[in-house]
């Protein structure tokens, strides 16, 4: 499977457009203006994006319904100060990967163990992005899909991941992962570029090692080993077998490899 596809499977659900941002704009100001309901409203449209990023970028479910919670706090409590000198979906990806950056540093201060990810929960359903009810055999493709993709992802610095994940799962322009990471365009092309080559390179690897091997490999790994020396090699019909200059008369033995 390509890299495009494998992505794709494992898009975010989708965040408002520029009609219906242009509709949030009043929520928006009412919401900045101490309005609870307007708050609360625009945390519910925007909850899942944040955890389906947060999730991406943390390869965990519990870290990742942390963040998504720390950054709806910091949003709620930050809404006041909001400029609108960016889109407000924009600010609100800045602070929810800001939250998961910080919910990956308290991680690495962990005991030593698993950092990367509690692989074993739920998939197959709303937590694998394109769902909906799947039979058991979907749901084990699905498992290990979503498996490989984490584990992939966690190979991956912060930097290539984040800009990954933004463009290819949640769909963002250029411009607006620029606005989230408060860098130049061309350093966002130059992370999603290096980060979707070691992505592939990191999904192929990973099929590859998974592969069964193929019969001649097989045959091959249960040959057993040649013994000190190098190789025995048959000398004639008779079944003498020559080992460096000494001879075994009598022994019988399937022609080996000529040294």
């Amino acid at each position: 499977m390509s890299y495009a596809l494998t992505i794709s499977s494992y898009r975010a659900p989708d965040g408002p457009n520029s009609g219906s941002a242009a509709a949030e704009a009043p929520v928006v100001a009412a919401a900045r203006d101490g309005n609870r309901d307007a708050l609360e409203s625009l945390l519910r449209q925007h909850y899942d994006r944040c955890y389906a990023l947060c999730r991406r970028l943390l390869g965990d479910d519990e870290d990742a319904l942390d963040a998504a919670q720390e950054a709806m706090i910091a949003i709620a409590r930050g809404i006041s100060a909001f400029d609108g000198r960016s889109a407000f979906s924009t600010w609100v990806y800045r602070v929810t990967t800001n939250a998961a950056f910080d919910e990956l540093r308290r991680r690495r201060r962990r005991p030593a163990g698993d950092q990367w990810g509690d692989l074993s929960s739920d998939a197959g359903e709303e937590s694998l992005y394109h769902g909906g009810p799947v039979d058991s055999d979907e749901v084990g493709d699905a498992v290990t899909a979503r498996m490989t993709l984490d584990q992939a992802l966690g190979r991956l610095s912060a930097e290539h991941r984040t800009a990954v994940v933004l463009r290819d799962m949640l769909d963002l322009e250029y411009a607006e992962i620029a606005d989230v990471l408060l860098v130049p365009i061309g350093t966002v092309r130059s992370r999603l570029a290096r980060g979707r080559a070691a992505l592939a390179d990191v999904l192929s690897s990973e099929r590859a090692a998974s592969a069964p091997p193929t019969r001649g490999e097989s045959a091959n790994s249960e040959r057993p080993p040649a013994p000190p020396g190098g190789a025995p090699e048959a000398a004639s019909a008779r079944g003498t077998l020559r080992l460096g200059n000494s001879e075994a008369p009598g022994s019988v033995k399937s022609p080996g490899p000529r040294l």
